[in-house]
């Protein structure tokens, strides 16, 4: 794990939140696992960001930012934001979610924000810059089924079940040093075709792209469809690429990022 450094030092990530109901209460959450990966993993200060659609001045947001972590989430996205009707919708949606991500990932890849997209928040990045998704994975021909087992326990859940091939001389492998690596596999929905202006960086064993670099502008932008937030420490691989996170958060503040 990043080793703690004093909190006047640590650069601010922040994290979008979902708009849920809890109980008769409507609540802005980040999991808790998520917060660690930005604080335990990265090494930054974790900043939730209240999902408040157009209400923000996305700017003056992100000029008070250095870094950008996109959670993954039970909700999906709303397949209008990618050209399909509604009879697409796989629920549970989160349309407070899509209003502030969509437009904040834009402006946070333009500035060159160090950027880290998680499962929904790789799917986010995607959608954002012009790419599509599957709906449902599983109805695809040729597809495998990724999602979880909803009636395990939640360790199995998350246990890596299927490898993904790391694209040759890409970042990824530069960081793990590895070629291929097990994953876990927790989503229906995947991309489809992806955006002119991501690379991607690994693939699950039917075709289905799982991590993507974003190479149509500066600074470090990467998005996995896995969850490399759970349980980190015990997984290399995982680790490395929270720390690549980290490290480029902090040479983006180094550089005077913040206006």
């Amino acid at each position: 794990m990043t080793q703690p450094v004093p909190a006047a030092r640590k650069p601010l990530v922040g994290l979008p939140c979902d708009a849920r109901e809890l109980g008769a209460h409507p609540f802005h959450v980040v999991g808790d696992k998520y917060i660690r990966a930005v604080s335990h993993g990265a090494g930054c200060q974790p900043l939730l960001i209240p999902a408040l659609g157009d209400w923000w001045d996305v700017d003056a947001l992100l000029d008070g930012l250095d870094g950008l972590f996109l959670t993954g989430s039970p909700s999906n996205l709303h397949p209008g934001h990618y050209g399909l009707p509604d009879d697409m919708i796989t629920p549970p949606l989160d349309p407070a979610r899509d209003a502030t991500t969509l437009p904040l990932l834009k402006a946070a890849l333009a500035r060159g924000v160090p950027v880290f997209a998680v499962c929904r928040g790789f799917q986010e990045m995607n959608v954002a810059l012009g790419g599509t998704l599957h709906p449902r994975v599983q109805d695809v021909p040729g597809r495998m089924d990724h999602r979880e087992p909803k009636d395990a326990p939640v360790e199995v859940q998350y246990a890596p079940v299927h490898p993904v091939t790391l694209a040759e001389g890409g970042e990824f492998a530069r960081i793990t040093g590895e070629r291929e690596m097990m994953v876990n596999s927790l989503h229906q929905q995947g991309i489809d075709r992806l955006a002119d202006t991501l690379a991607v960086e690994a693939t699950a064993p039917d075709g289905q792209i799982e991590g993507v670099r974003f190479i149509g502008g500066p600074g470090f932008a990467i998005g996995v469809q896995w969850h490399p937030e759970w349980h980190f420490w015990e997984n290399p691989a995982y680790a490395a690429l929270l720390s690549a996170f980290g490290d480029a958060v902090r040479a983006h503040v180094a550089r005077g990022s913040r206006p």
